[in-house]
């Protein structure tokens, strides 16, 4: 039951872009086709599973016990690169249109504060292994469907004609606002 509330919190009611407001850059740029939301949400869900299980081994098998915990940051940054590097190498390799498509948000993931504070939340939490693992995975998810939900409405608005005012980058975020609005509905689910 623990492990079904944590992916139930960690989806829909602690949101990371909709709630918490972490990973907006690559929310707002990948957004206006569902099909690069789709591969940016690949890329997201890969690298904050993966950083969540070696960043667990990282806090709890090098920095703990030498007393270095300070250099978390910086360790977990290193390990986020390192994911993101080796991704970036597969899609240019085996999927060079995504590739292409998601330009410069692909190495963006690298700074992208989402995957950061996944990893500091479970180090700061104490978490064991798989629940740091399960946490990752189900921000991740909550972070793809955030984005593929807003890139489907975003999809939709590109054959509206909203007021000179609205156009563009405006609209935006206010639909983003909307959505976030609607999950807030879900606070105090779990």
């Amino acid at each position: 039951m623990e492990y079904i509330l944590l992916v139930i919190g960690a989806v829909f009611v602690n949101n990371f872009v909709l709630s918490r407001f972490l990973g907006i850059c690559p929310f707002l740029g990948v957004s206006r086709k569902i099909k690069t939301a789709l591969g940016m949400s690949g890329a997201v869900i890969f690298v904050m599973t993966a950083a969540s299980a070696v960043t667990w081994g990282v806090q709890h098998l090098i920095l703990e016990p030498l007393g270095i915990g300070y250099m978390q940051t910086i360790a977990f940054i290193l390990v986020i690169a390192a994911f993101v590097q080796l991704l970036d190498i597969v899609m240019k390799r085996f999927l060079p249109p995504l590739h292409a498509a998601l330009g410069i948000y692909l190495p963006l993931i690298t700074t992208n504060c989402a995957v950061l504070g996944v990893a500091v939340m479970n180090a700061r939490d104490g978490s064991g292994f798989a629940t740091s693992v399960l946490f990752g995975f189900s921000a991740a998810v909550g972070f793809a469907m955030a984005l593929l939900i807003f890139a489907g409405i975003r999809e939709r608005l590109d054959h509206a004609y909203p007021p000179k005012a609205f156009r563009g980058i405006a609209l935006a975020l206010v639909t983003a606002g909307l959505l976030s609005l609607a999950f807030m509905g879900f606070s105090g689910l779990v």
